[in-house]
């Protein structure tokens, strides 16, 4: 089972055992990490659960398609490597994945 590591804003960091095919955001809520607040319930239609893909994870975890990059424009604080995370798709090769969580949510 794949381990996700989320890092808030001041470094504390919760690592979370993610099932296949969950999204980043659903093992979030479920795990009750702090900073994600996923008001849609992870159908992209907001940004409240923004997340900095770690560099070394960027090209496993993927490129934002054009849905979820309009939505980021709502965003607090977008860098290169933010992504939603509810359009993260987990898989075995995410084993280790590390997220950073901004701030604030939008």
């Amino acid at each position: 089972m794949p381990k996700i590591t989320y890092v808030t804003f001041d470094g504390n960091q919760t690592e979370v055992d993610a099932s296949e095919g969950t999204t980043v955001m659903e093992n979030a809520i479920k795990n009750m990490v702090q900073g994600i607040e996923a008001e849609c319930g992870g159908a992209c239609a907001c940004a409240t659960c923004h997340v900095y893909v770690d560099d070394a994870w960027a090209e496993k975890t993927g490129t934002a398609e054009p849905m979820e990059e309009d939505m980021l424009d709502f965003a607090y604080d977008v860098k290169p490597t933010s992504r939603l995370s509810c359009q993260i798709k987990v898989t075995s090769e995410m084993d280790g994945l590390v997220v950073h969580i901004p701030e604030r949510q939008a």
